[in-house]
This record gives structure tokens, sequence and C-alpha cells, in this order.
């Protein structure tokens, strides 16, 4: 019995174009977070989720539970851990123990942390201008304005 390879099929166009956009972000996507990844690790000897925690923490300046970080930043509570531990060891983070729940604690971002943050923080806001440079500000907002339309779900624990 001879076999031969399933037949894609056919697209529509729309879909199609659909399909490239998607394949366009993510490439964007991919390039931009592989280029904030090298200069957060040469310029601050950090990496990006060490960065993403920080920022999660500096908006919240009474703490987060370790959920809550995982929950905001879509990752496991493993992957929380190991990072808040090496921020605790450097001194840029502290566990402060919740009123009236002994099993409770949170996690928030010390004074050096704070004023570290705050110069990584200025430095990705400048990188993140730089490369998207390329667009206009007009297309920018029109962008922005585009991606609002996609509805906002959170993943489920």
């Amino acid at each position: 019995m001879k076999r031969t390879a399933p037949r894609s099929p056919a697209m529509r166009p729309a879909t199609k174009q659909r399909l490239r956009l998607w394949l366009r972000l993510l490439r964007t996507t991919r390039l931009v977070e592989a280029e904030l990844r090298e200069r957060l690790r040469a310029r601050f000897d950090t990496t990006l989720p060490r960065f993403d925690v920080m920022a999660a923490l500096y908006r919240a300046e009474k703490g987060l539970k370790m959920s809550e970080i995982s929950r905001l930043l879509l990752v496991s509570n493993g992957n929380i851990t190991g990072i808040v531990e090496r921020l605790v060891a450097e001194g840029t983070v502290v566990r402060v123990s919740v009123a009236g729940d002994r099993r409770a604690t949170l996690v928030r971002l010390t004074e050096k942390g704070r004023e570290e943050f705050a110069v990584m923080a200025a430095e990705h806001a400048a990188w993140i201008g730089e490369l998207f440079a390329v667009l206009p500000e007009e297309e920018v907002a029109d962008m922005i304005g585009m991606f609002d339309r996609f509805p906002r779900k959170e993943r489920s624990s």
C-alpha cells in the first residue's frame, strides 16, 4: 500500500495572512527578548526572569505572596522560588510574615532592591525605545489599540 503525504488544507487568504502575522509577531518577540536578555546579562549580570520578578515586586510595594508572583508572571511557583532565593541571598528581596497567617509570607524588595531595579528599569525602557524606534509613534499607538482588542485571559492555576 502506497502512502502519500497528507495535503495541506487550502487556506483562505485572510487565514494565511493571520498566520503570517502570528509568525512575524513570534519572531519579533523572540528577537527583542533575546536582545533584552543579552543586555540585562551584560549590563547588570542578571536574567530576564529575575528582572520580571523585581518588576512585579516594585509595583507592589507592600509585597506579594509567591503564588501571586507566579500568577502575574504566568510561571510555576517552583520557578519563582529559585529566583526569590537568589534575590534574598543578594539582599535585594526579603520575606515578611503575614500577620494572622503563619503559613503565608510576602516577598518584598529591600531599599537596595528598589534602587537597583529603578536603574535597571530606566535602561530597560530606553532599550525598548531603541528597539522599537523603527516604528513611527502613530503606528505604535495604532498597534496598541489593535492588540487591546484581544481578550485578556489569565492562566488558570
